[in-house]
């Protein structure tokens, strides 16, 4: 009610004024409770000891992942109603998944105000997408469902995202390279290499995607899954016309050395 008196004082006084500015600008509006703003932005390698407790942002956004997907079905939910539960589940998936999250949390500035240790990359890509989850878990607890419900689905999703874009987009390139193998008769296959539990976040896993027994494309990634997406992407991302036509001469050129 008294917005208009209040919106000037939290944003031009007090210790926590920057913070204010930042969710206002971001969201439009103010928070009740800054301290849950100001935890979604700690990355765990800047973590806070209280009383012996690791202070991040990490239970922030598991609860933020929850929020997104059950606001995301909704939206997808309303807007296609002539979906199947597979397709809606597939354009669901690509609308959560890490590359647009982390394309939105840079669109809104998230990126400029994370904070993490000097020691840890703060440009690898999940930090990001894991800082706005974190957003949207604050902002749930502060404001509740229906606040975060129309926040995402009529401001972020409606200035950040284009549904049709997204829905036409390919993020699963694996099965598209394998899809391609089975259509022209070619053995596709993946050795990944590497192990979890790498604290600081860097790649883990390595990939070598190979088409018979030519190594066409590499990837890495912090899951073995995500590992393999990346090597098939180097390949399956470029797959026109062309590039298919070079990849089968190639091929065929290998079988002939072989005879």
């Amino acid at each position: 009610m008294f917005d208009f008196l209040v919106r000037p004082i939290k944003r031009n006084f007090g210790p926590d004024k920057t913070y204010y500015q930042y969710i206002d600008d971001m969201f439009g509006f103010l928070p009740h409770n800054i301290e849950l703003y100001k935890l979604a932005l700690i990355h765990k390698s800047a973590s806070v000891m209280v009383d012996g407790q690791s202070i991040n942002n990490e239970r922030l956004e598991f609860l933020g992942d929850a929020v997104i997907e059950s606001v995301t079905s909704d939206y997808v939910f309303i807007e296609y109603p002539e979906y199947d539960e597979g397709r809606l589940t597939q354009l669901r998936s690509k609308i959560v998944s890490r590359q647009s999250l982390n394309g939105i949390a840079k669109t809104l500035g998230l990126d400029k105000l994370i904070i993490c240790n000097n020691s840890v990359n703060c440009t690898q890509k999940h930090i990001y997408g894991d800082a706005f989850e974190a957003m949207m878990g604050a902002i749930y607890l502060d404001q509740g469902y229906d606040f975060v419900n129309r926040l995402l689905i009529n401001d972020i999703y409606a200035r950040h995202l284009s549904l049709s874009e997204v829905d036409e987009s390919e993020t699963d390139f694996k099965s598209r390279l394998i899809e391609w193998g089975q259509k022209n008769h070619h053995t596709i296959s993946f050795k990944t290499k590497g192990k979890g539990g790498v604290s600081s976040g860097a790649h883990s896993f390595r990939c070598v995607v190979m088409i018979d027994d030519l190594e066409v494309g590499h990837g890495v990634g912090e899951s073995k899954k995500e590992a393999e997406q990346s090597a098939a992407q180097s390949v399956a991302g470029e797959m026109s016309d062309e590039m298919c036509a070079r990849m089968l001469d190639k091929l065929d050129r290998l079988e002939d050395r072989k005879k």
